[in-house]
C-alpha cells in the first residue's frame, strides 16, 4: 500500500446549514457545494473546497448530517453533539488493489466497497487498526 493524495477530512455535523455557514462566514469559504443526499449512506453532504499554495483547489472539507436516526452518524453525534472531525479520505488508482492490501495486512475493513460522494469506489478501514483514526480509502475521482 502507498500512500495517496490526501483528498478530503470528513466533519459529521448535526445541522449541515449551520455548518456552511461556519465554513463561509468564519472561514472565508467561497467555494461550497450545494447539499446532498445519499440515501443509501444515510448522509446529505456538502464539499467545502480549500485552496492550495498555487491558488487552485486542495482539499476538501467534506460535511456530513445524518439524514434521519437510523444514519450511521447518529452515534457520532450522541458522543459528539457539537460534530466534528469524522473521517480522512486518501486517493489511490485501484480501490481492489488497495482493498487488498489492507485486508493482507490484517486491517478491518467497516462493509463493502461502494460508491461515494465523489462517484469513486469507497470503502473504510476501522480506527483502531488506524491509529485511531476511521480512514476512507477512494478511487481516486477521473475529474482529478
Amino acid at each position: 500500500m502507498k500512500l495517496g493524495r490526501l483528498n478530503h477530512v470528513g466533519v459529521a455535523t448535526p445541522d449541515i446549514e449551520a455548518a456552511i455557514a461556519f465554513w463561509r462566514d468564519t472561514m472565508g469559504a467561497t467555494a461550497i457545494s450545494d447539499p446532498f443526499d445519499m440515501p443509501t449512506q444515510g448522509v446529505r453532504v456538502c464539499f467545502v473546497d480549500t485552496p492550495n499554495a498555487n491558488g487552485l483547489w486542495g482539499t476538501q472539507i467534506e460535511l456530513i448530517a445524518p439524514l434521519d436516526e437510523s444514519s450511521p452518524l447518529t452515534g457520532f453525534l450522541e458522543r459528539n453533539p457539537l460534530g466534528g472531525q469524522h473521517h480522512v479520505a486518501f486517493e489511490v488508482p485501484s480501490i481492489e488493489t488497495a482493498r487488498t492490501d489492507f485486508e493482507a495486512a490484517g486491517k478491518r475493513i467497516l462493509g463493502p466497497t461502494r460508491i461515494g460522494a465523489h462517484g469513486t469506489p469507497v470503502f473504510f478501514v476501522h480506527p483502531k487498526d488506524m491509529n485511531g483514526m476511521l480512514t476512507e480509502i477512494m478511487e481516486t475521482p477521473s475529474h482529478g
